[in-house]
């Protein structure tokens, strides 16, 4: 079963074993570009990439789940989403726009 559009996975290259397993190989992020609507957050205390998805994504249905768009998009893409954001870093979120014609368009 290849992964479903909107999943991070979803422009990964995937190899079928001899049972028809899929595995999925490496994926490439999707990395910052300059767009008019991208957003510029100052990282708080409590603030994840979670929360900010969840927050800036919320007309999207589980928007927490496009953590991996914010954490792609940085310049330094971030790629473990447990680590503790700084306090008073500045996070750059693409727009809902963004996310779902450019982003998950490419991937689909």
């Amino acid at each position: 079963m290849p992964p479903r559009v909107g999943s991070r996975y979803s422009a990964s290259l995937g190899v079928l074993d001899a049972d028809g397993c899929r595995f999925l190989t490496e994926r490439e992020p999707f990395r910052f570009r300059e767009y008019e609507d991208t957003r510029e957050h100052v990282v708080v205390k409590g603030d994840s990439l979670f929360t900010l998805a969840g927050r800036y994504f919320a007309p999207l249905p589980r928007a927490c789940g496009f953590w991996w768009a914010i954490a792609d998009f940085q310049p330094d893409p971030v790629f473990d989403p447990t680590v503790e954001l700084e306090l008073g870093r500045r996070i750059y979120v693409p727009s809902v726009r963004v996310l779902t014609d450019v982003i998950l368009g490419a991937r689909s």
